[in-house]
């Protein structure tokens, strides 16, 4: 259930982030598909890659593929009014998925009994990859690499889960949260990671 569960929700939470980017992109139809199943599937693929398992396993699930298409064809069929209002709400859409596929990632790599490393790549590459996709074909920076603190809290999901922490259904719903809430906080007030010296001034001389 818990499975389930997180895969349900990263592919919704993200299929509904790219899509939303890509209106504010103003691409078409098949710019919104593109850039919604790219981040729903792409942390997945990268995934697969990196730690051995089979690429396959990600077109087996057809009832994902069925709810992430819903969810972009609601996006795209939303009249603009409600797209506008809807803007905030990207932020915490890709803090869901981020969370939501952070833990799956970190869960499956060490249902294979992946060493601690493996699991916290599994988890970072599961959930900042696909939307590290989306960024490059809405030609923004990835957020993985300059916004508000983001690969750490899914690094934070790998290395809890892999030092064996978190069990049970309860504990993962209460690692979701606090990733969600993490993420959302540091958007709000602007957390970040340390920079170089001289792009913390341009920082600064833009401010």
């Amino acid at each position: 259930m818990t499975w389930e569960f997180l895969n349900i929700i990263g592919t919704l939470a993200f299929a509904i982030s790219g899509a939303m980017v890509a209106r504010e992109e103003e691409y078409d139809l098949i710019g919104i598909y593109v850039l919604g199943f790219t981040t729903a599937f792409g942390g997945g693929i990268i995934r697969n890659l990196l730690i051995g398992l089979p690429i396959e396993h990600i077109w087996k699930q057809d009832y994902l593929f069925e709810f992430a298409f819903l969810a972009m064809t609601i996006v795209f069929i939303l009249h603009n009014k409600w797209i506008n209002r809807f803007k905030k709400w990207v932020i915490f859409f890709d803090a869901i998925g981020l969370a939501s596929f952070a833990i799956q990632g970190a869960k499956y790599a060490v249902s294979i009994d992946a060493p601690l490393i493996a699991v916290i790549i599994a988890a970072v590459m599961t959930g900042t990859g696909g939307g590290m996709i989306r960024d490059v074909f809405a030609r923004r920076k990835p957020m993985i690499f300059h916004s508000e603190i983001y690969a750490l809290w899914a690094a934070i999901a790998g290395i809890t889960i892999g030092l064996g922490l978190i069990r049970g259904p309860y504990a993962t719903t209460l690692l979701l949260i606090a990733i969600v809430l993490f993420r959302i906080i540091s958007v709000y007030f602007r957390w970040n990671l340390p920079q170089s010296i001289q792009n913390s001034k341009r920082s600064l001389d833009k401010s």
